[in-house]
């Protein structure tokens, strides 16, 4: 089991960046695939960016690719989402996640997720 912390949300200009941390208990963390979704008010709760166990395969909504990173550190128990380029649409909660890497499930299902940290906010002011 796992559980998900994540942090580094605020408030931010259109065009700005931040980066999101999201902090993994237990020593197995390596055995995890993690994600990145995000729900905005009144919306679906949406697939972001994933990222293999290894590091070695990011995934990424095509609304954010080029304009956000997903990375991990393995000894530090960590994922995290660079988000630059930042627009008013980009505004939602956003959320942590992971399954263990030995289930063959799809990374952009949030189906397929077990573990969930309790969000944090992003805004992007226009």
């Amino acid at each position: 089991q796992v559980q998900l912390v994540e942090s580094g949300g605020g408030l931010v200009q259109a065009g700005g960046s931040l980066r999101l941390s999201c902090a993994a208990s237990g020593r197995t963390f390596s055995r995890y695939e993690m994600g990145w979704f995000r729900q905005a008010p009144g919306k679906e709760r949406e697939f972001v960016a994933a990222i293999s166990w290894s590091g070695g395969r990011t995934y990424y909504a095509v609304s954010v690719k080029g304009r956000f990173t997903i990375s991990r550190d393995n000894p530090k128990n960590a994922v995290y989402l660079q988000m630059n380029s930042l627009k008013p649409e980009d505004t939602a909660v956003y959320y942590c996640a992971a399954y263990e890497s030995n289930y063959d499930r799809s990374h952009y299902s949030k189906g397929a997720y077990d573990y969930w940290g309790q969000g944090t906010q992003v805004t992007v002011s226009s």
